[in-house]
Parts: structure tokens; C-alpha cells; sequence
């Protein structure tokens, strides 16, 4: 009897010791948003605070402790293998007392390639102990499409690269996206991240224009009076931003610009012309 009282005993100041070890460190993760276009690189960030006597050293020479974030499928909870054998955050060390945040991008080390619900949560593993955050819940869409290119590259022909810009709702307004898909032997590979345009006004269809020099531009509305012009590079190797400028309603600014020369009676500004990069 004694020594089951003894045993209950124990169990009993491990658990308590457990639970006091748990909320001496907390760790918490946040989406960017509930909602991403397939392809985007999914930011989100890692709140961790260490309220206990010891260190915490993750990533750095030598170190025991480790943090992943772990992906399931909402529907069945299917856990998915991280690919990547990067770290999921920068390295960092965190003495008594400090917290910090840190930012990942789960699209690095996972391959999204359905569009369906997802569950995610990150895992800090320390002193042999697993500190973990709750579940945090977002989506995985196509998108709303709007417009559609199709780029052929003379040096492959077998490859061929698809453009589509999409929209959805991102903080509270539209935004459009650039998706971009690589299309080789009947399969299709996202090899290049969607890019975020942008707010989107969609009373006046974006377009997508390809030169021959391997310049993609995509012309948006973004509101009442405003135009975005974006520039990416397009190889069969590489996929860049290059740059993106706002530019007037030609309706507003005309009008604009008659005010302002019957007000200064100035000069009309010219624009500096930029000079495209050559590839070749």
C-alpha cells in the first residue's frame, strides 16, 4: 500500500512539474491570412517566449533544440512530409526571460498540391519536452480567374509556362495574383511562388502582355484612380520580379494636369524613360 501511495505520489509531482514546465515556455503561431492562391509561399510567424531558467537554442552549431511547424489536411489530419531539409525559421537563441518572433514560409518546405483545407501548428522541442501551439486553419484556393497568357521559350521547346492572374479577398479588399505553372510532358509544376499584385478593381479587365525579350507585364486596376504596371523576367530558368509603378487614370490625370497648369502656369513634367533589361 504504502509504496503505491508512494507511487501516486510521484506521478502526481511529475504532472504538477510538467504543467509548470508548459507554461514557462509558450509558443504561438500566426497565418498571414485564412485564405491563399495556390502557389503563394504562405508566410507565417512564430511567437515564442521563454518565461524559464533556461536557454533555448535552435539551428545554431551544436544545439539539441529544434522547432518545426508540422502540416496536416484538415479533412483527415493526414500529416505531411516536410521535403525541404532547411530550417523552418532562422536560427536563434533565447536566454531567460526574451521572446521572439520569426517568420517561415511554409510553402519552402511543403509541396501544396491540392486545394483543400489545411491545419498547421508549431512544435518546439526542448530539454525533451514538446512545446506545441494550437492548431491555426487556412485554405489553399485557385483563385477567381481573370485573365490568361501562355509563354513559349525557342531554346525549349517542350516546356511551356502559364500565366493567370486570379483574384480573392485578402485583409478586408480584392487582390490580384500572379499564378505562374510550368507545363512539360503533360504535367503541370508551380515551380515559381504566386505573386501578390495587389488591391484589384475589377471594372476594367487586368491584361498580360509577353515580349519577345522575356518581359512580363500585367496592367491592373487597382481603384478608382490608379493603374499598376508590374514587370517580371521569364526565362526558361528563372522567374524574377523586376519592378511595379502606379500610374494615373489617363482620364484623371489629364484632368489633373489642366488644373495644375491653369493654377502654376509650369511646364509639363516629362517622364524619364526606363531602359529594359537585355537578355540577349
Amino acid at each position: 500500500m504504502k509504496g503505491l501511495v508512494a507511487a501516486a505520489a510521484a506521478m502526481v509531482a511529475l504532472l504538477a512539474s510538467a504543467a509548470n514546465i508548459s507554461t514557462e515556455i509558450s509558443v504561438t503561431l500566426k497565418m498571414d491570412a485564412g485564405v491563399y492562391v495556390m502557389g503563394e509561399r504562405i508566410r507565417c510567424e512564430v511567437a515564442i517566449e521563454n518565461s524559464s531558467s533556461d536557454s533555448i537554442d535552435v539551428g545554431t552549431r551544436g544545439s539539441a533544440d529544434s522547432l518545426v511547424i508540422e502540416l496536416y489536411r484538415a479533412n483527415d489530419r493526414e500529416q505531411y512530409d516536410k521535403l525541404s531539409k532547411g530550417q523552418f525559421t532562422a536560427p536563434f537563441l533565447l536566454h531567460s526571460g526574451e521572446g521572439q518572433r520569426l517568420e517561415s514560409f511554409l510553402g519552402d518546405h511543403y509541396a501544396f498540391q491540392e486545394e483543400t483545407r489545411y491545419l498547421a501548428r508549431a512544435v518546439l522541442v526542448h530539454g525533451g519536452y514538446r512545446y506545441q501551439s494550437s492548431f491555426k486553419s487556412f485554405d489553399v484556393i485557385p483563385g477567381m480567374k481573370l485573365a490568361s497568357a501562355m509563354q513559349l521559350f525557342s531554346a525549349n521547346s517542350s516546356c511551356e509556362r502559364h500565366f493567370e492572374v486570379v483574384f480573392t479577398s485578402r485583409n478586408r479588399s480584392e487582390h490580384a495574383f500572379l499564378k505562374i505553372s510550368d507545363v512539360a510532358g503533360g504535367r503541370t509544376v508551380y515551380r515559381w511562388p504566386t505573386a501578390d499584385l495587389g488591391t484589384i478593381l475589377r471594372i476594367s479587365p487586368p491584361k498580360i502582355s509577353i515580349m519577345p525579350s522575356g518581359e512580363v507585364v500585367i496592367l491592373h486596376r487597382a481603384n478608382q484612380d490608379n493603374y499598376v504596371r508590374s514587370v517580371f523576367w521569364s526565362l526558361p530558368s528563372a522567374f524574377e520580379f523586376q519592378e511595379r509603378e502606379s500610374m494615373l487614370d489617363p482620364d484623371v490625370a489629364g484632368a489633373a494636369r489642366v488644373k495644375a497648369l491653369y493654377m502654376e502656369s509650369g511646364e509639363v513634367e516629362t517622364v524619364r524613360k526606363k531602359k529594359w533589361w537585355k537578355f540577349w
